[in-house]
């Protein structure tokens, strides 16, 4: 096999959780892009079924949408029977989903700090199970988690501590699964992204645009990066070409954390 052809995803089998927009559409399309079958799981079932035409029609590979809520074991569930359904098996889970909330600890109710953990940690667990099951009664495959640098630091000027907190727990998760799971072929490694210019960031910056100024004071390269500059990342660890990597994290942030 050469090089090049150790990228490609042929004949393999992708769950995109929030694969619809932001950093999930640029794992999406580039997935498919690289040969994969894939299925995106988002709560929006028109916005799955919207952006699974779009990726098909600039890709040419077999794209479903499964409205998926992600918090519910029944969804989850029913989202890998669905893909194993459709495409006789299931090779790479990418837990993408996720969300922040920019509230102060002390001002925190314990129902704010519950939403993001049950998003953030509980499903990337819950997806992980289901998928891993299917995983080890077949041959192997691989999780990515989509995690963050937040997972390393603290995030500033916002006030997000949950967020944070939940990042952080996909760390150990990613090393205790990653352990458990290697005798059965599965590998689990995170991508850790800085700041990227998604629809969320976008509405951060147009309400205060000096936020953007205190983030990339931090970075070495000018720019934030764009979703599909994350997607590439996700193909290498989804591919042949990362056999040999598992219980990894990949920082993608301009520098960010350099300094």
């Amino acid at each position: 096999m050469s090089t090049l052809d150790s990228f490609r995803l042929d004949g393999k089998t992708a769950i995109v959780t929030g694969g619809n927009r932001g950093i999930g559409r640029g794992i999406s399309d580039s997935l498919a892009a690289a040969g994969a079958n894939l299925v995106i799981a988002n709560r929006d079932e028109a916005a799955g079924e919207a952006a699974a035409e779009e990726i098909s029609d600039e890709t040419g590979a077999e794209v479903r949408a499964v409205a998926t809520d992600v918090t519910d074991d029944d969804d989850v569930e029913a989202l890998v029977d669905a893909t194993v359904e459709e495409f006789g098996s299931l090779d790479v889970l990418v837990n993408n989903a996720g969300r922040t909330l920019n509230i102060p600890a002390e001002e925190m109710t314990m129902e704010e700090w519950r939403k993001v953990m049950d998003l953030n940690l509980d499903a990337v667990f819950r997806c992980s199970r289901a998928a891993g099951r299917e995983m080890i009664d077949s041959d192997g495959g691989s999780i990515i988690n989509v995690s963050s640098i937040s997972a390393f630091m603290a995030n500033h000027p916002q006030p997000q501590v949950s967020y944070n907190a939940s990042k952080a727990g996909v760390e150990g998760f990613k090393f205790q699964l990653a352990s458990e799971w290697a005798e059965h072929g599965i590998r689990v490694n995170n991508i850790n992204p800085g700041y990227v210019r998604t629809d969320l960031i976008d509405e951060v910056i147009e309400e205060d645009p000096e936020m953007v100024e205190e983030w990339r004071r931090e970075m070495l390269l000018d720019e934030m990066a764009r979703p599909e500059d994350i997607g590439p990342l996700a193909v290498f660890l989804a591919s042949d070409a990362s056999w040999y990597m598992t219980g990894e994290s990949v920082v993608i942030d301009g520098g960010y954390l350099v300094r």
